[in-house]
C-alpha cells in the first residue's frame, strides 16, 4: 500500500513537472511572438524647419548662374517644374536620365550629385532618376550641352564644384552660409523641411501638434540616445547645433550615414532611436522600407 502511494506521488510529481515545463514553453513562445511583431517606420508629419533648395554653381561661371536662374524662372512659370514633381509625388511616371562619359574635349554640363536622396536623385541600374536629375537633363538641353552626372558622397558635392571638377551641384541642397563658401546659389526652386522618423511602436510624439512640441520632446533625449541622419544634411546641423542655422542642438548623439535609407534601417534594427531627414525623402524611404518589412 505504501509503495502504491509512493508510486502515485512520483507520478504526480512527473505530471506537475511536465505541466510546468509545457506552461513555461507556451509562455516563452507567446513572449517571442510579441517581440517579433513587425515594427515599421513612421514619419511624424510636422515640419521641424523651413528651408529652400537651390543649385550650387561654380563661382567662376557667372554666365552659367545667370542662364540657370533664367531656366528656373521659365520652368516655374510654364508649369514644367510642377509636372516633374507630380511624377514623384503623384501618379506620374518618372523618366530615366542617362549620363554621358566625361570628356573634356566636348561641350558638357558636369553635374555633382549624391544619388541616394529619393525622390530628388537616385539610381536604378545605370540610369538616374529624380526631380533634380530630370531638371539637370532639361538644363543641359537648354544650354545645348551634353549631360554628365558625377555621383559622390553628399558632403563632397559642393566641394567638387568649388574645385572646378563639376559645373553645378544638384543634390537637394538647402541654401546656407557654409555652403555659400564653396558655390554661388541659384534662385530657389523648391521649399523643403525636416521631418522626424520613429519606429511605429513609439508613441512619444503622437500628441505633438507643432514643431515646438516635437522639439521639446527631442530636448528630453539623453546623451546615450542616438539619432541618425544622412551625412552633411540639415538634420545633422539640427541635432549637433549650429549658429548659422539657428539650431540649439539636442542632447542625443548624432549618427551619420551615407544615405537616409541606411539610417532608417538601422533604426528598425534597434541601433538608434530616431532619424531626421528632409520631408520628401522621409516619405519615399519609409514607404520603400515598410513595403519589405
Amino acid at each position: 500500500m505504501q509503495n502504491k502511494i509512493k508510486q502515485e506521488g512520483l507520478n504526480m510529481k512527473k505530471f506537475l513537472s511536465v505541466f510546468l515545463t509545457a506552461a513555461l514553453a507556451v509562455s516563452m513562445l507567446a513572449g517571442c511572438g510579441s517581440k517579433n511583431e513587425t515594427v515599421t517606420a513612421k514619419v511624424i508629419d510636422i515640419d521641424l524647419t523651413n528651408e529652400e533648395y537651390a543649385f550650387g554653381v561654380d563661382k567662376n561661371q557667372p554666365e552659367l548662374l545667370e542662364k540657370t536662374n533664367e531656366f528656373i524662372a521659365k520652368i516655374k512659370s510654364d508649369g514644367t517644374l510642377d509636372e516633374i514633381c507630380k511624377k514623384y509625388f503623384s501618379d506620374g511616371e518618372p523618366e530615366a536620365v542617362k549620363s554621358a562619359t566625361l570628356d573634356t574635349s566636348k561641350d558638357q554640363l558636369v553635374v555633382a550629385t549624391n544619388a541616394a536622396f529619393e525622390p530628388f536623385e537616385y539610381t536604378k541600374g545605370d540610369d538616374y532618376y529624380g526631380i533634380d536629375m530630370e531638371i539637370a537633363q532639361l538644363l543641359a538641353d537648354e544650354l545645348g550641352k551634353e549631360l554628365v552626372i558625377q555621383n559622390m558622397d553628399f558632403d563632397a558635392v559642393c566641394l567638387s564644384v568649388s574645385q572646378q571638377k563639376c559645373d553645378i551641384a544638384m543634390a537637394g541642397l538647402t541654401i546656407n552660409e557654409e555652403r555659400e563658401g564653396y558655390v554661388t546659389f541659384t534662385d530657389s526652386y523648391y521649399s523643403a523641411s525636416q521631418r522626424l522618423i520613429v519606429p511605429s511602436n513609439v508613441t512619444t510624439f503622437d500628441d505633438c501638434k507643432t514643431a515646438d512640441d516635437v522639439a521639446a520632446k527631442l530636448a528630453e533625449t539623453k546623451s546615450s540616445d542616438q539619432i541618425g541622419v544622412q551625412q552633411g544634411t540639415t538634420g545633422q546641423y539640427y541635432i549637433e547645433g549650429s549658429e548659422d542655422w539657428g539650431f540649439p542642438g539636442l542632447p542625443a548623439k548624432c549618427v551619420t550615414y551615407k544615405s537616409g535609407s541606411l539610417a532608417v534601417q538601422d533604426m528598425l534594427n534597434g541601433n538608434i532611436q530616431y532619424v531626421i531627414i528632409d520631408a520628401a525623402p522621409a516619405a519615399a524611404i519609409t514607404t520603400a522600407i515598410n513595403a519589405v518589412q
